[in-house]
């Protein structure tokens, strides 16, 4: 009986550096997800509560931050089914997105377009340019093959020009198109 508190304690995650690691990724993810910065809390919370009670279950085959995110989306997902979700204005709410320090945006112009991709386009965006995830990781988080993804993001891509067409020059002053 003794041994078994140890085990208990050995396997208990450092939710310490777990949340100071992905809570702020974790939240932004939340958000562009639910379109609401106080679900978004709610949600990121719940994420890390299922973290902490499932880390026991990670096994390590894809990495820390792809496992996180994933269970990220899938309550994000739950929050989307149920029948407390209320519908946001998107453009009011872009207003209280919580945006990385270090890339602050002054036109919101992008992230409205690209909340109005469909979910299986929007998830792959989100996750490859907010969260710096590989297609691999991706597919992961998604449970998805990686070519899947591939066109997923290829898609998201080619809508997203098409929708800003002109919108890049007029921001940088030049008449370079987007890639």
């Amino acid at each position: 009986m003794n041994s078994e508190p140890a085990v208990i304690a050995a396997a208990a995650p450092d939710m310490e550096r777990i949340v100071h690691t992905y809570g702020n990724s974790v939240l932004r993810m939340c958000f562009l997800y639910l379109k609401d910065a106080h679900l978004a809390e709610d949600a990121s919370q719940e994420t890390f509560l299922k973290v902490y009670r499932n880390y026991a279950q990670f096994d390590g085959s894809a990495g820390e931050k792809t496992w996180i995110m994933r269970i990220a989306i899938n309550v994000c997902k739950d929050y989307l089914r149920s029948a407390w979700n209320r519908r946001v204005n998107v453009v009011e709410a872009l207003g209280d997105i919580p945006v990385a320090q270090e890339y602050p945006h002054e036109d919101d112009t992008l992230l409205q377009e690209i909340m109005r991709l469909k979910p299986k386009y929007k998830e792959v965006v989100l996750l490859f340019y907010y969260q710096d995830m590989k297609i691999s990781e991706i597919a992961r988080v998604l449970n998805a093959p990686e070519s899947t993804v591939s066109v997923r993001l290829k898609r998201a891509r080619e809508q997203l020009k098409k929708r800003l067409e002109g919108w890049y020059a007029e921001e940088t002053g030049s008449d370079r198109p987007i890639d």
